[in-house]
């Protein structure tokens, strides 16, 4: 029997997997493969907390291929010398892949895939992570879109076409060569050793691999599901899916979940609350598309009116006040702390947090952006691009005038009991819940039952909105 390289990078599953299915029907031995190499991912290698999410990915993947039979080979170094290597040592004739969408992504597996078929390797790459590939989704004069709304109305239309997911095997060939593996505790994934570690809370919160979100998907449709267009809002309640790192490492794919959301007959009032969850998985594809098409929109705006844009030049003192949750705005430093023991954060703070840093404050997307990829374990370079440039009003569907978040109000609305507040800053625990969304507004209160907590936010909110509506307006009138 010949043998073919599954080459896994972000699609650690066995479910749903087409380039090991395509290696199973070619009648190949399917010799699974990681090659840790993420200098070639440019200047957006994984962050820390990716980093410690992948380790614990990548060990529930070999656990599954060891109990199908098979075993995961891992490797360091550069990925087509090693695949090469592989070659040689297997004799393998074809290399099989999931395709990735970012620019250093792509034109490293363009070289890749050009050097091996040159080698007379059958060298194959598939769609394993996306519902619409970005350059089979066009406006009607064959250009990209740039915004939302027609984006998704064309391509909402590939949902009928997805097909059905297919099932994990429940055995594999056994690997038979002797193929050396770099242990997973060598590549560098890990933090170094201290005490306690920073991300051990994390495993409080999340189980990587398929099992994970697998878990995950069973207990949306099982609840959140139900009334998630306006439950998704609130930071104090469990209503969404909580799926994104699972999708950013490929541990399941679109196709899985629009499969499973399509066998459920769910009754009439709660369909539109399903759509507008398919709706969210196709923000995450309008993402891809931007990156795709504008690869430059990861270090610039997409709008070139913001190339010489007055942001402000970070004070480093008020920079680590955000990044810490020390901002003395309630709503603000719950979401900053939640993203530190977490590594996530409620997609409606984060926006919040986003706004009061690009607005408020002034400082560049890029400053968020970067401190984002190395907290979050969903850290996905399309959807961080697109989220950081859609709330600071560089990017697509930007209305900058209408996206200066006031977060007292945000606070008061999206988390009226006060729930999400307190959890994450225990030291305003004593506050009446009128009181928590702008302490500051009641300073003798604040001074008696949180001593501890800023008297007063880092900016003036109401100044720094108005100097940041005057930068904007200069924008627009240019």
């Amino acid at each position: 029997m010949g043998c073919a390289l599954i080459w896994f990078r972000r699609d650690l599953r066995l479910a749903d997997h087409l380039a090991l299915d395509a290696a199973r029907r070619a009648g190949l031995r399917p010799i699974p493969v990681y090659i840790h190499a993420p200098e070639e991912e440019g200047d957006w290698a994984p962050g820390a907390a990716s980093r410690v999410w992948l380790r614990r990915s990548l060990e529930a993947l070999s656990e599954r291929l060891r109990g199908c039979g098979s075993a995961l080979v891992a490797r360091q170094g550069e990925s087509l010398a090693t695949l090469r290597a592989l070659i040689a040592e297997t004799g393998a004739q074809a290399v099989y892949w999931h395709r990735l969408y970012e620019p250093a992504a792509i034109a490293r597996d363009t070289r890749v895939k050009q050097a091996l078929l040159a080698d007379g390797i059958d060298a194959q790459s598939f769609n394993g992570a996306l519902i619409a590939e970005p350059w089979t989704v066009a406006t009607g004069t064959d250009a990209p879109y740039r915004v939302f709304t027609p984006f998704w109305k064309n391509a909402r239309q590939r949902l009928a076409d997805l097909g059905a997911p297919i099932p994990a095997p429940t055995s594999l060939p056994g690997i038979a060569f002797d193929l050396q593996s770099v242990p997973l505790d060598a590549l560098g994934l890990d933090p170094p050793p201290q005490q306690p570690r920073w991300d051990a809370e994390f495993w409080q919160h999340w189980l990587a691999g398929e099992d994970g979100a697998a878990e995950l998907l069973d207990a949306f449709v099982e609840g959140a599901a139900r009334g998630y267009k306006e439950q998704r809002n609130h930071p104090d309640r469990v209503g969404t899916s909580r799926l994104s790192p699972h999708l950013h490492f490929g541990e399941i794919s679109p196709r899985q979940i629009c499969a499973r959301l399509d066998s459920i007959a769910w009754p009439a009032g709660v369909e539109p609350d399903v759509d507008h969850f398919r709706s969210e998985l196709g923000w995450r594809e309008f993402s891809h598309h931007l990156l795709y098409h504008f690869p430059h929109t990861v270090s610039e705006s997409l709008n070139p009116r913001f190339a010489g844009f007055d942001w402000a030049e970070p004070d480093p003192d008020l920079l680590a006040a955000w990044q810490r949750g020390r901002t003395g705005i309630p709503i603000v430093d719950a979401g900053m702390r939640e993203l530190w023991a977490t590594g996530w954060m409620h997609n409606r703070v984060r926006m919040i947090v986003a706004s009061v840093l690009t607005k408020n404050l002034r400082y560049h997307w890029l400053h968020g952006a970067r401190w984002f990829w190395d907290t979050l374990v969903d850290a996905d370079l399309a959807n961080n691009t697109q989220g950081w440039q859609w709330t600071a009003g560089t990017g697509a569907d930007a209305a900058p005038y209408f996206r200066v978040f006031n977060p007292a109000l945000q606070a008061a609305r999206f988390d009226a009991r006060g729930s999400y507040i307190r959890r994450w800053l225990p030291e305003l625990a004593a506050l009446p819940t009128e009181a928590l969304a702008a302490p500051w507004e009641r300073p003798d209160l604040l001074k008696s039952k949180a001593p501890d907590y800023l008297s007063e936010p880092v900016v003036d909110l109401r100044a720094s909105r108005e100097r940041a509506l005057a930068a904007y307006s200069r924008v627009s009138a240019g």
